[in-house]
């Protein structure tokens, strides 16, 4: 069945948008400007105030929820309400899971190049998996194991084409390292928010919007009241700010004031957020969620080409390996190759059914002839 234009729309959003999200916070991450009292020119490395910017994002969708909701009840349309009354703080949890794991990816950009960091977020598969057998009672089908193992095939050769890239003086080797490793322990948690929201969220049919944007706000709040603790605690290497702390919210604005493209960055950092949610909700309500999983993966190639093409980055060909190993495992996990089996086997039966009519047509005499 041919695709809509607003299908396609739909699609397209959700590829740029997801696109962009990651490609503006690594080019916010490589500006440098001066900061507050004259310091020298520094790195714009603030991954906790980029990610209240990413919460300040989700938290929109919660906006978007309201006015579908309103323009439902105009049409008597309840698909948006949710089926039971729920408690929000079940949102905290996750949150705080979010809120943990989405901090800790952002310190891990500074550290790595946005398409290892793109790809690196497919281990989130591996935990996912291994934690809803271990806390969902689930059991996994054997291709879901077998994607499992690819997925681990495919961080390898990922983590070997970045020991044997060529690395620039802004990301030395110890800190690829150091930002991959921080990469893969953030999807353990995001894992873990993935079973949080599944046992104890999903239950009360809340809506996806709805589900994204109370998230939002629960991470917006908090890690913005914890930006001042971080002003005042030491973080020694892993700091980028010449306060040496973990967090210099000041320091941050002052650079935006020096230099108004990190706002630009920032600014399009906080609204694909927004609007990659809503397309991706969108995608799986009007397609498919195989089709959101397909596009998920198809922006790891714009990130890259896109890396590669600004000079972010060095090509090497190990990564063209690692994600299409990824890319299989990804397939496998989600049950990609069950349709594709299917439309093979179509294919086969219709050959062979062309090929029966052939002969049978073929030895065929008509009656005069045969008189």
């Amino acid at each position: 069945m041919a695709w809509t234009k607003y299908q396609l729309f739909l699609a397209g959003l959700m590829l740029v948008t997801g696109s962009i999200n990651t490609l503006s916070a690594k080019w916010a991450d490589r500006f440098k400007a001066e900061g507050c009292g004259g310091s020298e020119k520094h790195n714009f490395q603030h991954p906790f105030l980029q990610a209240v910017g990413m919460f300040l994002g989700e938290f929109s969708c919660l906006a978007a929820f309201y006015l579908l909701r309103c323009r439902a009840s105009r049409r008597s349309d309840s698909s948006v309400d949710p089926q039971q009354p729920f408690n929000p703080l079940l949102f905290l949890p996750p949150a705080l899971c979010d809120m943990t794991g989405t901090s800790i990816m952002y310190v891990a950009l500074n550290m790595t190049s946005a398409s290892s960091f793109q790809m690196l977020r497919g281990s989130v598969i591996i935990f996912t998996g291994l934690f809803s057998v271990a806390f969902l009672g689930r059991r996994l089908a054997p291709s879901q194991w077998l994607g499992i193992l690819a997925t681990i095939v495919g961080l390898v050769v990922v983590g070997l084409a970045d020991l044997l890239s060529k690395h620039s003086s802004e990301h030395k080797l110890s800190e690829v390292i150091t930002g991959d490793l921080l990469i893969i322990m953030a999807q353990i948690i995001v894992a873990i928010q993935m079973v949080l929201e599944e046992k104890f969220v999903y239950k009360h049919n809340v809506h996806p919007l709805r589900a994204v944007g109370t998230e939002g706000l629960f991470g917006f709040v908090i890690l913005l009241l914890l930006l001042v603790p971080m002003y005042y605690i030491p973080a020694g290497s892993l700091s980028g700010n010449p306060q040496g702390t973990l967090e210099d919210a000041l320091d941050a604005f002052c650079q935006i004031g020096r230099q108004p493209l990190i706002a630009l960055a920032l600014l399009g950092n906080i609204s694909s957020i927004a609007f990659f949610n809503f397309a991706g909700i969108s995608v799986t309500k009007e397609l498919s969620a195989t089709t959101r999983m397909v596009l998920d993966s198809l922006r790891t190639v714009v990130i890259w080409a896109v890396s590669l093409a600004l000079g972010w980055e060095n090509f090497h060909p190990l990564q063209i390996l690692g994600f299409l190993i990824l890319l299989m495992g990804t397939a496998l996990y989600n049950g990609l190759h069950y349709p594709l089996l299917a439309c093979l086997s179509r294919c086969r039966h219709s050959a062979q059914e062309s090929e029966r009519e052939r002969l049978l047509g073929n030895s065929r005499t008509p009656i005069n002839e045969a008189s």
